[in-house]
């Protein structure tokens, strides 16, 4: 017996060391996690300065593009009501640019992170459309570019992907007829058609431009890149704080940012139209994530076009390093699945 109590006070104390090395530790992870998704996750509600002067009828590609074949006429703005119940009747922003035939297909496009309606690879991809005879619709999500939204955090798709959602039932209120719409997206923004799709069968189309196949592994690649951005290259072991940011998020904000994977949503399309683009040199989000994505999509039975990898090109940058064979895909896709304008 006198032999046990040394033993068991080594046990404490072995326990107590043990447990101060964990706080150790996870002190530093909680306040650098927080960091990260304070910083990160805050939405611009604002256009990048370069974009902001930008219209349908008035823009600029650059990239040695000529922008007048792809010029639309002035659009009507329009403000539209989110399907998420926080967010307040009207406070959404877009574009509105009608063919002259009510009932013409049309597409609804949304921007990327830390976009807006007005960055010139939605406004070409716009203008390839509406030159095609499809009525186009520009949407800018919450808290980016001129719409309202709700804590100004982006919730990685799990709660934005409504705010699609009431762009395509304004869409349909005004006498298309639903199996004639279709939505693309752009990076986050194609994150968002994708769950958008999914959610809501009536979706007759997706087109998913440069989009993550899980939004953990999406999250992933995003902080390291934008880590990079501020302080200069970093180990792909940055991941490591992706965990905490998700914990981070629903504390302080009640997001689940884990809510959806992308490569299960495409599971939903059967019989349905999806299409994925993503560029070779893609330095933010792999391109084999397109090929995981189609292959998923295929194997539940949707109509999917092999995915196009684009050599050369970076992220969302296929439609600038190829411009007349995305013209040609992104057209041929939404004339098959909508009908000709």
């Amino acid at each position: 017996m006198a032999a046990a109590a040394p033993r068991a006070r080594r046990r404490r104390w072995l326990l107590v060391a043990l447990i101060v090395v964990l706080v150790a530790a996870l002190v530093p992870y909680a306040l650098l996690t927080w960091v990260v998704y304070d910083t990160l996750s805050l939405a611009p509600r604002a256009c990048h300065a370069s974009d902001q002067a930008n219209t349908p009828a008035a823009f600029e590609v650059g990239a040695g593009i000529d922008s007048s074949p792809y010029l639309m006429p002035e659009p009507q703005e329009i403000r539209f009501a989110s399907r998420d119940p926080s967010i307040p009747d009207a406070q959404l922003a877009a574009w509105w640019i009608p063919q002259d035939q009510a009932d013409a297909p049309a597409v609804v496009l949304v921007h990327g992170i830390q976009s807006c309606r007005r960055e010139v690879t939605v406004l070409l991809a716009a203008g390839m459309l509406y030159r095609a005879g499809f009525s186009v619709f520009l949407m800018d999500l919450r808290d980016h570019g001129d719409s309202g939204g709700d804590d100004a955090r982006f919730a990685a798709a799990s709660e934005e992907y409504l705010d699609v959602l009431g762009g395509w039932d304004w869409v349909r209120g005004q006498g298309v007829p639903t199996d004639r719409i279709g939505l693309a997206g752009f990076s986050f923004g194609s994150l968002n058609a994708v769950f958008a799709g999914a959610e809501e069968p009536a979706v007759a189309a997706v087109w998913v431009d440069s989009a993550p196949a899980r939004t953990g592994d999406g999250i992933g690649d995003f902080v390291v890149d934008q880590l990079r951005q501020e302080i200069g290259d970093v180990a792909a072991a940055a991941r490591i704080l992706v965990p905490g940011t998700v914990v981070w998020a629903r504390l302080l904000s009640g997001d689940d940012l884990l809510r959806f994977d992308a490569i299960d949503e495409v599971a939903k399309f059967p019989g349905r139209s999806i299409a994925f683009v993503h560029g070779a040199e893609d330095a933010v989000l792999p391109a084999r994530y397109a090929t995981e994505l189609h292959d998923a999509a295929a194997a539940a039975g949707a109509v999917t076009p092999d995915a196009w990898i684009v050599p050369g090109a970076g992220h969302t940058r296929e439609i600038l390093v190829d411009p007349a064979g995305y013209e040609q895909r992104l057209v041929a896709f939404f004339t098959a699945a909508l009908g000709a304008p």
